[in-house]
């Protein structure tokens, strides 16, 4: 009488397999296994809200040539009475009182710290061009207080001006506020097309 613990004669029994390990979740396991959370650092982070940044894809919004376009012996044309301001023949002078006064915005701003006066040039046109594209009407431009040159004079700042006068799509521009900057850092208000003007005089 044949054991029924036996197989039949001609037939093999399969060994038994251990179930397949997963070495990718064994490894992780391993890799994360002293792994704790962070302590609280206690950095305290700022919810204010800053001007919209003009990302430097933007460069390639520009007019062609438009780099070459400003110079440096251009004598600006300020207010009278208004030193570091500039008016747009034509233009009522309320329209500068309102934006020393920050009746609008700033809607974009670019810092100048550090540029050369050409790399500066070339920043300026790019940033305004990219400003211009996007419908912005006040734009703000650092060109700080020189506390760091040569000769403590902001370098920038006579050049800024001319540069900005040079432009026919700056309408006015004056020194910021001191909440905005202060003596290192002027406002400009910018035309704007039919299509994209939102607000009046």
């Amino acid at each position: 009488m044949k054991r029924p613990d036996k197989p039949a004669m001609g037939y093999a029994v399969p060994p038994k397999t251990e179930p397949k390990i997963d070495d990718d979740a064994v490894l992780f396991r391993s890799a994360v296994r002293d792994v704790a959370p962070l302590a609280a650092s206690g950095k305290v982070v700022l919810t204010g809200r800053h001007p919209q940044p003009i990302p430097r894809q933007a460069q390639d919004d520009r007019q062609p040539g438009s780099e070459d376009s400003l110079s440096d012996h251009v004598p600006s044309e300020m207010a009278t009475g208004d030193e570091g301001s500039f008016l747009r023949p034509g233009l009522s002078r309320q329209t500068l009182r309102r934006l020393r006064r920050g009746y609008w915005k700033i809607q974009a701003e670019l810092d100048l710290h550090g540029f050369t006066r050409d790399e500066a040039r070339q920043q300026l046109v790019f940033f305004l061009d990219a400003s211009r594209n996007r419908g912005f009407r006040c734009v703000r431009v650092i060109h700080g207080k020189g506390l760091s040159s040569r000769n403590h004079e902001p370098v920038l700042k006579a050049r800024i001006g001319s540069w900005l006068s040079q432009r026919d799509d700056v309408l006015a521009f004056c020194q910021a506020r001191p909440e905005d900057g202060g003596s290192g850092a002027v406002l400009a208000l910018l035309k704007v097309s039919v299509l994209q003007k939102t607000e009046h005089f």
